[in-house]
């Protein structure tokens, strides 16, 4: 939950860096392994054709994994995509810039939304947010008539567990579905503007404990360590180098710091008898601006820098590579019960990576990439796409549109829509806008209160019938 000011996105500058970081900066591109892979230009010419910038095919084993494999899951709070390994010159994630190099790293990921309390919930469901039973709060309760994919694993005799460091997660939002394993970090603070607590290094005591714990996996499981210390309020630690004064630097601190919690984290499972058969995912719940269209922080919008995420698999057979494909984290929920060898999920939004992850097929195209920020009780409802280079952002009632070409302008500065030369491009996105969200029926949320536009909550809690 917050912002950031300069962004390299493997080629593509965010607006909003200084000159010194733009001229450090130049077109980066993340080098993963010597084997990448290279994504398919497109011109400004035919940037409305919605060309996906997909990954060329890379010699990859060919031979799927050899289910079940256990899956860490490490998720980092506010973590931007201008990491290290994706052209940011300043070192402040070396052990995760390190780690890279053993991953199929996603170039162009993106979060489901742009904060916290939309994005996980939308995670553990691998379905979009605004389809999910909940409440009218932005700290949004979720119904126990939705189902979260730890719910299909513990069925299925998968151990599940989670280690958490926000107190969110902690005050019956439902998030915990499915856990046979639900730990918190003790003593946090509740401060419903920010998050004062440094708790790195107390979630890595958690998750060293959970996977050292012989009858956590001693089977087949499943891992969750979310990490919080990149949210505001940026806390300066003696552990990491002082990048400087204003709120990036701080903000680059934390990133080194958290970097350090999950270096130790990564250390002991590598150490452990299962590590050879499991995957390990490190992703974010979303980005965060630094000045970027007057924001900070994150949440209210969805632009790239609230959005744009890392992606990164290490996984048994996997051969590390750049995969430049859209993806996104509705992704995430069908790979990991994959990997764990239960069958697809009908309800899931997304479909799973493990194809191209081991070379079964080639990544294909799976945009538009949808975006999904429902409205609350500080957030008014918007919707994105992005397909090809193109853009479409869709505000409030369905009647605002923004329409920006992130080739020729990454930092949606330039709104294509106010312009009579771009109506076709327009015209086509809204067309592809309109069939995408017909796919993704919309729920309204359940009251008592009221939503930031002034519209009564009164979704219901579940399906017809449902007692809560």
């Amino acid at each position: 939950m917050r912002t950031g000011c300069a962004v390299a996105l493997v080629g593509a500058l965010i607006a909003g860096c200084s000159k010194a970081e733009k001229s450090a900066i130049g077109t980066a591109t993340a080098s993963t392994s010597t084997t990448t892979t290279t994504a398919t230009s497109t011109s400004t010419s035919t940037r409305a054709s919605g060309t996906a910038a997909v990954a060329s095919a890379a010699p990859v084993s060919g031979k799927g994994p050899e289910r079940p494999v256990n899956v860490l899951l490490i998720t980092i709070d506010s973590m931007r995509a201008d990491m290290p390994w994706q052209g940011y010159p300043r070192e402040i994630a070396p052990n995760l810039t390190a780690f890279a190099k053993e991953c199929a790293v996603y170039t162009h990921a993106y979060a489901v939304s742009s904060y916290t309390a939309k994005s996980l919930p939308a995670l553990l469901a691998g379905r979009y947010p605004s389809t999910l039973y909940r409440n009218w709060s932005f700290f949004a309760e979720y119904s126990l008539a939705n189902t979260f994919f730890p719910e299909l694993l513990h069925d299925k005799g998968v151990r599940t567990m989670a280690g958490h460091a926000h107190f969110y997660f902690d005050h019956g939002k439902h998030l915990e579905q499915g856990f046979d394993v639900w730990r918190m970090v003790p003593g946090l603070k509740i401060n419903n503007s920010t998050d004062e607590s440094i708790t790195g290094d107390k979630l890595a005591d958690i998750g060293i404990d959970m996977l050292g714990a012989p009858e956590n996996t001693k089977g087949p499981f499943f891992a969750w360590l979310h990490f919080m210390d990149p949210h505001d309020a940026y806390k300066q630690h003696p552990e990491a180098p002082k990048f400087g004064r204003d709120t990036r630097d701080h903000y680059d601190n934390e990133i080194y710091y958290a970097d350090l919690q999950v270096k130790r984290v990564l250390d002991f499972a590598s150490k452990q008898p299962w590590w050879d058969k499991t995957a390990v995912i490190v992703s974010a719940d979303h980005g965060e601006a630094f000045g970027e269209h007057k924001m900070y922080r994150h949440a209210f919008a969805l632009w790239e820098v609230l959005v744009r995420v890392p992606l990164m698999i290490k996984a048994p057979g996997v051969v590390p590579r750049a995969i430049d494909a859209r993806r996104s984290d509705i992704d995430l929920a069908p790979t990991i019960v994959d990997l764990l060898g239960l069958p697809p999920y009908p309800e899931f939004a997304g479909k799973t990576l493990v194809p191209e992850l081991y070379g079964l097929e080639p990544p294909g195209d799976r945009e538009p990439i949808a975006l999904d920020l429902p409205p609350d009780s500080n957030n008014n409802m918007t919707r994105a796409i992005v397909k090809g280079n193109l853009k479409l952002i869709v505000d409030g009632r369905g009647d605002r549109y923004s329409l920006y070409d992130l080739s020729a302008d990454p930092g949606e500065n330039d709104n294509l829509a106010l312009e009579p030369k771009h109506r076709a491009e327009l015209d086509d996105m809204k067309k592809r806008f309109e069939e995408t969200w017909a796919k993704i029926p919309y729920l309204a949320p359940w009251g008592p209160g009221k939503m930031t536009g002034g519209e009564k909550a009164n979704g219901p809690m579940g399906p017809p019938g449902y007692k809560p």
